[in-house]
């Protein structure tokens, strides 16, 4: 796989690893189902694993799920890896990615008990992260803006708002689309928070 030479290296290598974890997935499927092993199932689950936290970030739902993550990955990521250097990128990548887990978590925690799904549902997708790090790219650059399907300028800014915005009002209405609205909301959140903090003490780095 060939990318463009401009790529950093953390983000050219999340999307390496992503989209080679779909075409495992789906060459592997008469075998082995990863996304049974790789997805992460509520801890409830005997079908839970401690490693799910962190590898169903790199798993996706078909294609579609797959391509449009790693188009946000591929123009907003790189230019924040740019910005921070690889070390505190990958650090917000996966805490934001952390973020998700928790809030989703406490969300599908509510649901089981109430019995709105199974306690073996399971979440898969680098969303979280990515909701995280279109917030950070938002507030570094929100007048920025970008083509909607190469024709509609559109601040980045807004986007942001109306991302979020969906994802509010598709978590808190109870929409039935098999969307971890939540996640997203919970990695847009922490990614906030890191940015703020980063900012007020001028810190470069986690340590």
């Amino acid at each position: 796989m060939q990318f463009r030479s401009s790529l950093p290296e953390v983000t050219k290598n999340l999307i390496a690893i992503n989209v080679l974890m779909l075409v495992a997935t789906m060459l592997l499927r008469s075998k082995i189902d990863l996304v049974h092993h790789l997805a992460l199932f509520n801890y409830k689950s005997e079908f839970f694993q401690p490693w799910q936290i962190i590898t169903h970030m790199f798993m996706h739902d078909g294609i579609r799920h797959l391509l449009f993550n790693m188009l946000a990955l591929f123009f907003v990521g790189s230019r924040l890896e740019q910005e921070w250097g690889a070390k505190k990128y990958l650090n917000f990548y996966l805490i934001t990615g952390l973020g998700a887990v928790l809030l989703h978590g406490l969300v599908q925690n509510y649901e089981i008990t109430h019995d709105l799904i199974g306690v073996n549902s399971y979440s898969l997708g680098a969303s979280g992260a990515i909701y995280g790090l279109l917030v950070a790219y938002g507030l570094y650059w929100p007048n920025t803006e970008f083509h909607i399907y190469g024709i509609i300028p559109v601040k980045v800014k807004y986007i942001v708002i109306f991302s979020i915005a969906v994802a509010l009002f598709s978590g808190v209405t109870g929409v039935k689309d098999g969307v971890g609205h939540f996640a997203h909301l919970g990695g847009a959140l922490l990614g906030f928070i890191l940015v703020k903090f980063w900012n007020k003490n001028n810190r470069n780095s986690f340590y």
